[in-house]
Protein backbone atom coordinates (compact mmCIF):
# COMPACT_ATOMS: atom_id res chain seq x y z
CA UNK A 1 0.00 0.00 0.00
CA UNK A 2 1.55 3.27 -1.13
CA UNK A 3 0.64 6.32 0.84
CA UNK A 4 2.24 9.74 0.61
CA UNK A 5 3.41 9.55 4.22
CA UNK A 6 4.77 6.01 4.18
CA UNK A 7 7.88 5.16 6.20
CA UNK A 8 9.71 3.80 3.17
CA UNK A 9 11.55 7.02 2.40
CA UNK A 10 15.23 6.25 1.85
CA UNK A 11 17.87 7.65 4.23
CA UNK A 12 15.99 10.55 5.72
CA UNK A 13 17.26 12.31 8.81
CA UNK A 14 14.87 14.34 10.92
CA UNK A 15 15.69 16.35 14.04
CA UNK A 16 14.29 15.00 17.29
CA UNK A 17 10.89 16.34 18.22
CA UNK A 18 8.72 15.80 21.25
CA UNK A 19 5.93 13.25 20.89
CA UNK A 20 3.17 15.85 20.86
CA UNK A 21 3.43 19.55 20.08
CA UNK A 22 3.04 21.65 23.19
CA UNK A 23 4.27 18.87 25.52
CA UNK A 24 7.67 20.40 26.19
CA UNK A 25 8.49 20.54 29.91
CA UNK A 26 12.17 21.40 29.45
CA UNK A 27 13.85 24.49 30.86
CA UNK A 28 16.46 26.61 29.16
CA UNK A 29 19.23 25.10 31.31
CA UNK A 30 19.80 22.21 33.71
CA UNK A 31 20.61 24.47 36.72
CA UNK A 32 17.39 26.41 36.16
CA UNK A 33 15.42 23.17 35.96
CA UNK A 34 17.02 21.84 39.14
CA UNK A 35 16.20 25.11 40.90
CA UNK A 36 12.54 24.74 39.89
CA UNK A 37 12.60 21.20 41.30
CA UNK A 38 14.14 22.35 44.57
CA UNK A 39 11.45 25.02 44.93
CA UNK A 40 8.67 22.57 44.09
CA UNK A 41 9.84 19.78 46.37
CA UNK A 42 10.63 22.31 49.10
CA UNK A 43 7.09 23.68 48.95
CA UNK A 44 5.54 20.21 49.16
CA UNK A 45 7.79 19.00 51.98
CA UNK A 46 7.56 22.29 53.86
CA UNK A 47 3.79 22.47 53.66
CA UNK A 48 3.42 18.94 55.04
CA UNK A 49 6.14 19.31 57.69
CA UNK A 50 4.70 22.57 59.05
CA UNK A 51 1.18 21.21 59.61
CA UNK A 52 1.89 20.25 63.28
CA UNK A 53 3.42 23.68 63.96
CA UNK A 54 1.23 26.10 62.01
CA UNK A 55 -1.90 24.08 61.30
CA UNK A 56 -3.58 22.88 58.12
CA UNK A 57 -3.40 26.32 56.51
CA UNK A 58 0.20 25.51 55.52
CA UNK A 59 -1.15 22.94 53.06
CA UNK A 60 -2.19 25.88 50.89
CA UNK A 61 1.48 26.19 49.86
CA UNK A 62 1.45 22.74 48.23
CA UNK A 63 -0.49 23.83 45.09
CA UNK A 64 2.22 26.44 44.47
CA UNK A 65 4.56 23.53 43.82
CA UNK A 66 2.50 22.68 40.74
CA UNK A 67 3.49 26.03 39.27
CA UNK A 68 7.17 25.35 39.94
CA UNK A 69 6.89 21.84 38.49
CA UNK A 70 4.84 23.02 35.47
CA UNK A 71 2.41 20.27 36.38
CA UNK A 72 3.15 17.34 38.61
CA UNK A 73 6.48 15.92 39.86
CA UNK A 74 6.39 13.45 36.96
CA UNK A 75 6.15 16.37 34.52
CA UNK A 76 9.22 17.84 36.20
CA UNK A 77 11.12 14.54 35.74
CA UNK A 78 10.15 14.39 32.06
CA UNK A 79 11.31 17.99 31.69
CA UNK A 80 14.63 17.12 33.33
CA UNK A 81 15.18 14.34 30.79
CA UNK A 82 14.23 16.72 27.95
CA UNK A 83 16.54 19.44 29.27
CA UNK A 84 19.51 17.07 29.60
CA UNK A 85 19.03 15.48 26.17
CA UNK A 86 18.17 18.68 24.28
CA UNK A 87 20.50 19.01 21.31
CA UNK A 88 22.30 15.76 22.10
CA UNK A 89 19.93 13.29 20.45
CA UNK A 90 18.28 13.18 17.07
CA UNK A 91 15.90 10.78 15.39
CA UNK A 92 17.27 9.04 12.32
CA UNK A 93 15.04 7.12 9.96
CA UNK A 94 16.34 4.76 7.30
CA UNK A 95 14.53 1.99 5.43
CA UNK A 96 11.41 2.44 7.52
CA UNK A 97 13.22 2.07 10.85
CA UNK A 98 13.65 5.07 13.13
CA UNK A 99 16.23 5.18 15.91
CA UNK A 100 17.65 7.73 18.35
CA UNK A 101 21.29 8.57 17.90
CA UNK A 102 23.78 11.13 19.12
CA UNK A 103 23.53 14.39 17.26
CA UNK A 104 26.46 15.26 15.04
CA UNK A 105 28.68 17.98 16.42
CA UNK A 106 28.19 21.30 14.59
Amino acid sequence: MNTPNSLNTPNTVEPARSAAPGRDFASSSVPRHLARGAIGFGLIIGSIALVPVAGPATLLAAPLALIAFRGCPTCWMVGLAQTVSRGRLERRCADGVCTLAKADAP
